[in-house]
């Protein structure tokens, strides 16, 4: 029997909150969605890089910001001013932070198998340099979720 799906991101099936700002997670349709929300003082390189011993991310971001403004700090000085609108590709060595006193929000968007293999080589890094997966957990999707093969049925 087919029947329409509805899930809201108010009632995620996962929240993963963090310092600064918070992930929401749901599955649906064989898929998994994100929406990522920071608090105004976030930075990467202060509140995620710190514990990584990192002061560039070195992951690639595609994205629609929704709320708030942001920087993509590039390695070679550019930066630019992300804002509520705007689809984003961020490649690899960048900083990032909240610009403003609004909360920034954004929807990320990435083909599974990239972020996928993208967080495989983060996390075997950082485990053997000792972070907390905890702290990894919050910005890239478990390994788990992406070898799902079914979800339960959802009513």
């Amino acid at each position: 029997m087919l029947h329409v799906i509805l899930k809201q991101f108010e009632t995620a099936d996962e929240v993963r909150s963090f310092e600064k700002g918070k992930f929401e997670v749901i599955h649906i349709g064989g898929m998994t969605l994100g929406r990522a929300s920071y608090e105004p003082g976030w930075k990467w390189s202060d509140h995620v890089g710190k514990a990584l011993g990192q002061t560039i991310c070195h992951v690639e971001h595609v994205g629609i910001v929704v709320s708030g403004r942001a920087t993509a700090a590039m390695e070679g000085g550019k930066i630019v001013e992300l804002k509520p609108g705007d689809i984003f590709h961020i490649p690899p060595g960048h900083d990032s932070w909240v610009v403003g006193d609004e909360p920034y929000g954004l929807y990320p968007l990435h083909g599974r198998e990239r972020l996928c293999a993208q967080s495989q080589r983060l996390m075997r890094v950082s485990l053997m340099r000792g972070v907390p997966t905890a702290i990894l957990e919050v910005f890239f999707f478990h390994e788990s979720e992406h070898a799902r093969q079914t979800q339960p049925a959802e009513t």
